[in-house]
């Protein structure tokens, strides 16, 4: 026997974006279903970096002190060593107050959060477990979603249906919106080390020789990412398990002593990058948000940042249409196309930066960055260029190219507390 929920609005994903516009719909009064495929959220490969755009949000939905609560690393100033040599590459000081870091936690911890504090809505619901099979149409305009649970399948008739179950969405893949991908010449692994006794500074990065070493400090450990070719990873693995930690010493020496701590493939995950984005975000009755909408590759850690920020604008921008006693389908697809209208430019904006990027990085093994010592050109650039790009990269890095802040009308009264 199916079980069948009837609702305003049915989100398909638990990620950043799907449980943040939850929340924010389901303080705004309306009925919101979201779906988690997973049991828990609890996923090894997934975000830390929450930025000074997020946590301004965090401030605005009034749930700072739990937050503050949560383990967490928080860092003023991303230090990246080039070559041997340390550089202060963003220091979020120059932001305005209150929030001038960027601050590493879980992501599972986040959603957690979110999840709480969204099931203070009784307009509010969380369905974990449940795996999105497929959408439900009439005629061309979506009604909902059918989902599998441990108790068996789930039918969700919405007026709304919102994709943001990541990069593979089976919500988006059902619209047929059309996906352009853009080429990447990377991917990365992802493991985790011990923190060296000798204390090490917190480094986002270590570039030496053509690798880049990500460092992640969470509060116990290093969470690591190591670039390597795309589509490379059986090479790295046939070279051995010695070739790939004697890497990880030549670009971070420091992290020499913890290294033997890696001992086999099972502790070293894959994470496939890729930046790709839907052609169309919408079409009859479902809108596409975060990863769903547009995969974005690790650099400068924005993914979360940017799902969040979608999340934000589609709730400002549905709320008030929402809410309209006796609103057709007709006024609610207007109303999306207006939300890809407003995340379409920055998110465009953003994956071309990460793009350059990644063609700098994926020049090879004899790039050189910087020399070791310096040339004088690279001392005059290092002394009085990177100071003065260092507020446009905090800028760029902490709020992106559009940040969203949260209506009054969609906080409610409740947004204060």
């Amino acid at each position: 026997m199916i079980e069948e929920i009837s609702t305003r609005v049915c989100i398909a994903g638990g990620g950043p974006a799907g449980m943040m516009l939850g929340l924010l719909l389901g303080r705004a009064g309306i009925d919101v279903v979201v779906l988690e495929k997973h049991a828990d959220f609890f996923r090894d490969f997934r975000g830390d970096t929450v930025h000074p755009s997020t946590m301004n949000l965090i401030d605005q939905l009034g749930i700072r002190d739990a937050f503050e609560r949560i383990p967490h690393a928080r860092l003023p100033r991303l230090d990246a060593v080039v070559d041997g040599i340390r550089l202060h590459a963003i220091d979020f000081r120059s932001l305005p107050k209150p929030n001038r870091d960027v601050t590493f936690m879980p992501q599972w911890d986040l959603l957690d959060l979110l999840a709480e504090e969204a099931r203070h809505s009784p307009s509010f619901r969380l369905v974990m477990d449940a795996d999105v099979t497929g959408v439900t149409w009439t005629g061309q305009h979506v009604t909902g979603v059918m989902a599998q649970t441990p108790d068996g399948e789930l039918r969700v008739r919405a007026d709304l249906t919102v994709a943001a179950d990541g990069r593979d969405s089976t919500v988006r893949q059902a619209l047929d919106l059309g996906v352009d991908q853009f080429g990447v010449p990377i991917d990365l692994t992802w493991f985790r080390l011990d923190r060296p006794v000798a204390p090490v500074p917190d480094t986002l990065g270590y570039l030496r020789d053509g690798s880049v070493l990500i460092t992640i400090p969470r509060p116990e450990y290093l969470q690591c990412g190591l670039l390597i070719p795309k589509d490379g990873f059986s090479d790295v693995k046939a070279a051995g398990m010695d070739a790939f930690r004697d890497r990880i010493r030549r670009v971070a020496p420091r992290l020499g002593s913890v290294v033997d701590g890696l001992r086999s493939w099972d502790q070293v995950k894959l994470l496939s990058v890729q930046i790709d984005r839907v052609q169309r975000w919408s079409r009859g009755g479902a809108l596409c948000i975060g990863d769903a909408a547009h995969a974005m590759s690790p650099v400068f850690g924005v993914g979360i940042n940017y799902a969040v920020q979608d999340a934000v604008a589609a709730a400002n921008i549905l709320v008030p249409v929402l809410r309209e006693s006796g609103v057709g389908p007709a006024a609610i697809d207007r109303a999306l196309v207006r939300v890809e209208r407003r995340r379409r430019m920055p998110t465009t904006l953003m994956q071309r930066v990460q793009m350059v990027v990644h063609g700098v990085i994926g020049r090879g093994r004899d790039m050189v960055v910087l020399h070791n010592p310096p040339t004088m050109g690279e001392r005059l650039a290092i002394r009085l260029v990177l100071p003065l790009v260092r507020p446009l990269i905090a800028r760029l890095v902490g709020y992106g190219f559009r940040p969203e802040r949260i209506d009054a009308d969609v906080l409610g009264e409740s947004g204060s507390r």
